[in-house]
């Protein structure tokens, strides 16, 4: 795709509680086009995003959108309708990998290594009793930034942390805690980059340890032996196909002791700041910020293009 006479409009912030972190995105990817002579604009997407997109005019959606309304599936909808190319996944990869109990069952199904869940109902949880065993992860069905998330490790802790996480959804999700290196595998199409490994100071990777400078050491690419770097891209390739990716996606696994990754998740629209873990792989790869922007946008399509 040429993109000299293209007129890009990158879709930041949005409605969801990622915003902030959205915008730190959307405003770097615009830098970087502008260092490229590309003509980018910023937009800010809110409930008259439809008629932001006819007043700008844009021709190709670099989508920076973090959480609800930007990775499921709804924007690429809409720009589904208006005929404007754009980046990453389709309707229903965004829709099927930002719901993470669906993403679950397609990666059970697939016999991709996971781990053990149960899904638990607002208005419902007193009829459920938690089978697996403790330590358990509970984390809200459809959220991101590792927002609403907690690590329960004893009984006590429970009822506060599915109260929280059914603050953020209608459905729960309660996966068994694997133990183990917490690694993010950036695709380039079906092609793994470098791994990198995420090692949160304070042994959670919650928000607070993503967004705050020194509160996590990356390693890039990861200490691993080829075994299990084989293993790990094996196992991200088969998560790539299963949910539909396209484009740049990051795929996240925890590799346990007996060296099997097991995926937590696709990230079909990865942070784009020069400190995130997407462009910290591609420069391993050998491609600089600027030029990964660029070679997303050459990625950007229509899903449902004859």
């Amino acid at each position: 795709m040429k993109l000299k006479d293209k007129i890009i409009g990158v879709l930041m912030g949005g409605l969801s509680s990622e915003r902030d972190v959205s915008i730190t995105s959307g405003n770097a990817v615009l830098e970087a086009l502008q260092r490229k002579g590309l003509k980018g604009i910023g937009i800010d997407v809110s409930n008259d995003i439809a008629f932001s997109l006819v007043k700008n005019k844009i021709d190709i959606a670099f989508i920076a959108l973090h959480g609800l309304y930007g990775e499921d599936g709804t924007i690429q909808g809409l720009l589904e309708y208006s005929k404007i190319p754009y980046t990453g996944t389709g309707v229903l990869a965004s829709a099927l990998t930002y719901d993470k109990v669906k993403s679950k069952e397609i990666l059970k199904f697939n016999k991709i290594p996971t781990a053990d869940y149960q899904v638990f109902y607002r208005g419902k949880a007193e009829m459920q009793e938690l089978k697996l065993s403790l330590p358990v992860v509970v984390k809200p069905s459809n959220q991101g930034s590792s927002i609403g998330i907690t690590i329960v490790k004893k009984e006590k802790e429970w009822g506060a942390a599915l109260e929280l996480a059914f603050s953020y959804a209608k459905e729960v999700l309660v996966e068994k805690f694997i133990e183990g290196k917490l690694l993010a595998i950036g695709m380039n199409g079906e092609q793994p980059m470098p791994i990198v490994h995420i090692r949160p100071k304070s042994g959670f990777y919650d928000y607070e340890s993503k967004y705050t400078s020194g509160r996590t050491l990356y390693t890039c690419p990861a200490d691993l032996s080829k075994e299990d770097t084989k293993r790990c891209n094996d196992i991200s390739i088969k998560v790539y196909q299963a949910l539909r990716g396209n484009g740049m996606p990051r795929v996240d696994v925890i590799l346990d002791a007996n060296g099997v990754p097991n995926v937590l998740e696709m990230n079909t629209v990865p942070g784009m700041t020069q400190t995130s873990l997407l462009p910290m792989a591609a420069k391993q790869s050998g491609i600089e910020f600027d030029d990964l922007v660029v070679e997303i946008l050459k990625l950007a399509k229509l899903e449902f293009e004859e």
